[in-house]
C-alpha cells in the first residue's frame, strides 16, 4: 500500500507562483506513474500532469508554459511548480500514484486546496 500526502496550497494572487509537494510512503518502490489532478467548485476531477518513473510528463493543455511536474524516484515525492496562477486555476489539487506490479492499483492523497484571487 502507499499513502500520499499533499502539502504547499493556499491563496495567491493572479500571476503569483506556488509549489504543490506529495510525499509517497510504504510500497514505494513499485510506484510507476505519479500525477497531478484538480477539482474545481460544481466541476469534475480532471487531470493536470503526469510524470512516469522514467521521466516522461504530460500536461493538460490549459496549464502547458504555466506548470512543471517532477519527481524524486527513491522518495517518490512528487513536484508540482505552478507559474502565472490564474482564478480558473482555484481547486483542490488532488496527488496520484500508480503501482505496477504485476497487479496496477491506484492511490490519492487528502487533496490540498489552490485559492487565486482575481
Amino acid at each position: 500500500q502507499v499513502q500520499l500526502v499533499e502539502s504547499g496550497g493556499g491563496l495567491v494572487q493572479a500571476g503569483g507562483s506556488l509549489r504543490l509537494s506529495c510525499a509517497a510512503s510504504g510500497s514505494i518502490i513499485s510506484i510507476n506513474t505519479m500525477g497531478w489532478y484538480r477539482q474545481a467548485p460544481g466541476k469534475q476531477r480532471e487531470l493536470v500532469a503526469t510524470i512516469t518513473r522514467g521521466g516522461d510528463t504530460n500536461y493538460v493543455d490549459s496549464v502547458k508554459g504555466r506548470f512543471t511536474i517532477s519527481r524524486t524516484n527513491v522518495q517518490k515525492t512528487l513536484y508540482l511548480q505552478m507559474n502565472s496562477l490564474k482564478p480558473e486555476d482555484t481547486a483542490v489539487y488532488y496527488c496520484n500514484a500508480e503501482r505496477d506490479f504485476g497487479l496496477k492499483l491506484t492511490y490519492w492523497g487528502q487533496g490540498t486546496q489552490v485559492t487565486v484571487s482575481p
